[in-house]
């Protein structure tokens, strides 16, 4: 039957295209297949011959094309710029590696409109960078500054070791796109946004840079699947922003607080992501309304999972599991103390600083060393109902509340389970 299909399939083949032969590829494609010719003035350029990538950016014309990058180390001290729209930079992965030896705090790559100094309303469409590495050191600045341009689109970029951010989008204002890249060890954020609107941050990894992802002044950011680890401050920093989603994100040891919503914040929802072993938190509501927390597992937070201050409120937290290591059978995976707070087992709760109109509901709190829930300032319009909490307050002095909101006002606390 097998033998059937295949000569079957390699008949209708033939009948289509009758002049493909077996094992044989077609020279040219038929009319069908939608073959265009090269749009007029793009060109393709292969770096290798040019003397410099510089002198290579600069044989891409208005019309656009692509560059292609061979394999190699390319030292620089001055940054390259790219000022064409419609410009594609391709290299062969990890082996094409651009070095930034600049020691004054400058650039590797600067995306910009030429004309941008003395036309504010200049802007680039659709630079994409894909497959190749760059890398600075301590003295340079960031890795690649992307100013003014609309659908920038980066795609299996390494970008590591700068003294500054590893990617700056200012003013990308229409569809920023990073993909598949990895930003590591850089001095400030491994991604820095300002000013962007519709941005997707899919499935990069981030590790060792001292935030991860600082979003200001944005809406509509779209941060799924990445994986977050060892940042030496935060994780996630969203100031300014609305209208976004942060989901399906592994977020792991942070000297800080693994997410933070700040300064205006409002219509946001987190959901889904894995937040596991901060040394000071792992959502913090600085500033933000309207917000949702949902069906998030936080585990080894030290000081708080999730708090609220004083200046958020109209939030939702709900559907989370607040938990330590325990694996069953009165087994902890951590120990209770150990030589380094990381190494030790915790878990811990909601804290609430005079937050106003929450509803906190169906969440999960287990082998907490704080309460489930507690308030360090007064509260007002809180619906804290269906929580299930077991073995809480492991640090706390005995007979201690674990749902302790004595001082909330306007406020209903009913119908949780505690054993």
């Amino acid at each position: 039957m097998r033998h059937f299909q295949t000569c079957l399939a390699a008949a209708l083949v033939t009948l289509a295209y009758p002049n493909i032969t077996s094992g044989q590829a077609p020279l040219t494609a038929p009319p069908s297949a939608g073959v265009l010719p090269p749009k007029p003035g793009a060109v393709v350029v292969h770096a290798a011959k040019h003397a410099t990538l510089q002198e290579a950016f600069d044989a891409v014309p208005d019309g656009g094309g692509v560059v292609l990058l061979p394999p190699g180390n390319f030292e620089i001290t001055q940054p390259l710029r790219v000022k064409t729209s419609e410009t594609r930079i391709v290299g062969a992965g990890a082996a094409t590696c651009i070095i930034n030896k600049n020691d004054k705090g400058e650039p590797a790559l600067i995306i910009r409109p030429a004309n941008l100094d003395t036309d504010k309303k200049a802007v680039l469409w659709r630079v994409q960078l894909a497959d190749f590495r760059i890398m600075g050191q301590e003295k340079s600045g960031d890795g690649i500054v992307a100013e003014k341009v609309q659908e920038i689109y980066l795609e299996g970029m390494s970008v590591d070791h700068h003294g500054g951010n590893g990617l700056s989008l200012l003013q990308c204002f229409e569809d920023a796109r990073v993909a598949d890249c990895i930003f590591t060890y850089n001095k400030t954020n491994g991604i820095n946004i300002f000013d962007c609107h519709d941005i997707v941050v899919n499935a990069n990894h981030f590790e060792e840079n001292q935030d991860a992802l600082r979003c200001v002044d944005s809406f509509n950011l779209c941060m799924n699947g990445n994986n977050i680890d060892d940042h030496l401050r935060h994780g996630v920093i969203i100031e300014n922003t609305y209208g976004s989603v942060v989901s399906g994100n592994m977020i792991e040891e942070c000297n800080g607080t693994a997410l933070i919503l700040d300064r205006d914040c409002y219509g946001i929802t987190l959901s889904a992501n894995v937040i596991a072993h901060h040394l000071e938190g792992g959502i913090d509501l600085r500033d933000a309304h309207g917000c949702g927390v949902s069906a998030n597992t936080f585990t080894i937070a030290h000081k708080f999972s999730v708090r609220v201050s004083k200046d958020s409120g109209r939030n939702t937290i709900s559907a989370n599991n607040f938990c330590n290591t325990y694996i069953g059978g009165g087994k902890d995976k951590r120990p209770a103390e150990g030589k380094t707070p990381m190494s030790i087992d915790e878990g811990t709760g909601v804290l609430l600083e005079g937050a106003e109109f929450c509803s906190i509901t169906g969440n999960t709190f287990s082998g907490l060393s704080t309460a489930a829930i507690w308030s360090i300032s007064p509260c007002r319009g809180l619906v804290v109902s269906s929580n299930v909490a077991t073995d809480c307050g492991r640090k706390l002095p005995k007979d201690s509340k674990w749902i302790a909101l004595d001082d909330a006002k306007a406020s209903v606390v009913k119908d949780n389970v505690m054993e």
